[in-house]
């Protein structure tokens, strides 16, 4: 027998009442504060800012905390509240080449301009739990926002005309800022789109595959790329570099007829060098893909990287016949907040479709037993 649960609104009441005791904990211990998980949660923070598509340490904090760890929850409600921002315009393009490094390494190249940088990461941690609770040493030698000449790796493969160059040329494209929250603006064709005020259409540009990729879920990327190289379209990927540091952002201001700084941000970007192409018009060349995620999200940017890549596909006349390569099923399916929301509904009451469909199946049922019925009779007849 199927018992409708019942309790209405005062059980939703009780029900937020237990999610903030739950989310409090032991009053005994002291409660975690925004900050705390601003500077000691970063790559936690880094992805709900990435994923929820707004730059702000403290917002993203808030949101962890709210969501009790919940990092998706935490995007859905960065989401939310993002929808709510005036849009003032656009900014210009970041120069990541001038970017104040933190970390900066490649895997093609062991001597490079600027050198590798290590900086912080896990790559060559023993990945054992540290029970110790003793402060950290600072480095022997500040490497950190060190002043250093590194232009991009991929500069090198270009200049001997090795890897294809970009179709996009992303700064050229890029609008200058309108001054309307209005989504009817007027805009050339060669204008990058922005897929937060235009409904995503196939095929899509790379522009918007981008802005996708960078807004999607960074397991669900990360399990396309790793599929990539498994050979489900494989694309030989080398890591040309990842950095990872502060970038300026400006904002071009028509009454001043040029561009004004904002202030900087922390971005990494991963370059990926992948099999080279050729034909009879042109030599064999490396061709490449790309990411681009705020704060440090290495995982995110390779994974980004390799399905840029893959769905590339047709640019080079690859058959399509692995997910990663699917247009419509990675940018249809990437975005977590969309996709919590398809699956989570799920818990909602659905009384009325599943009473109507328990209706039609004993029905059905009834229906059977009555035709076999009639079939034994009949065969006992004869």
């Amino acid at each position: 027998m199927y018992v409708a649960v019942k309790g209405g609104e005062k059980a939703i009441e009780n029900a937020h009442r237990l999610m903030a005791d739950r989310r409090r904990g032991d009053t005994a211990l002291p409660e975690i504060t925004d900050a705390q998980i601003s500077e000691q949660l970063s790559i936690a923070v880094a992805r709900v800012m990435a994923e929820g598509s707004v730059y702000d340490r403290d917002l993203a904090a808030r949101a962890i905390r709210q969501a009790r760890g919940d990092l998706i929850e935490a995007i859905f409600l960065v989401r939310a509240y993002r929808t709510t921002l005036p849009r003032i315009g656009y900014s210009e393009p970041i120069d990541t080449a001038a970017m104040e490094i933190e970390r900066r390494v490649s895997a093609t190249f062991k001597d490079i301009p600027g050198g590798q940088v290590l900086g912080p990461t896990f790559d060559y941690t023993h990945r054992l739990l540290d029970f110790a609770d003793t402060a950290p040493q600072p480095p022997a030698e500040a490497e950190a926002g060190d002043a250093i000449d590194a232009p991009h790796v991929m500069a090198l493969l270009r200049k001997d005309g090795l890897v294809e160059e970009s179709r996009e040329q992303w700064a050229a494209a890029l609008p200058h800022a309108p001054t309307t929250n209005a989504g009817t603006d007027s805009k050339s064709e060669s204008d990058v789109g922005d897929l937060t005020r235009q409904s995503l259409s196939f095929p899509a540009d790379r522009d918007l595959r981008l802005q996708n990729l960078a807004r999607g879920d960074e397991g669900f990327l990360l399990a396309l790329g790793y599929s990539t190289q498994r050979g489900y379209g494989r694309t030989h990927p080398f890591v040309g570099e990842i950095r990872y540091g502060e970038v300026e952002v400006e904002m071009f201001a028509e009454e001043l007829g040029f561009a004004v700084p904002l202030g900087t941000i922390d971005v990494t970007e991963c370059e990926m060098v992948n099999q080279f192409k050729g034909s009879a018009e042109a030599p064999p060349q490396f061709t490449r893909g790309y990411g681009l995620v705020f704060g440090q999200s290495e995982r995110k940017a390779m994974s980004m990287a390799l399905v840029d890549r893959a769905l590339r596909a047709d640019e080079f006349c690859e058959e399509r016949n692995a997910p990663a390569q699917d247009e419509e099923f990675v940018l249809s399916h990437s975005d977590n907040v969309q996709a919590t929301g398809f699956v989570e509904h799920l818990k909602l009451p659905h009384y009325v479709d599943f009473q109507s469909e328990l209706a039609l199946l004993r029905q059905l049922r009834k229906e059977h037993e009555e035709r076999q019925a009639s079939a034994d009779k009949q065969e006992a007849a004869e």
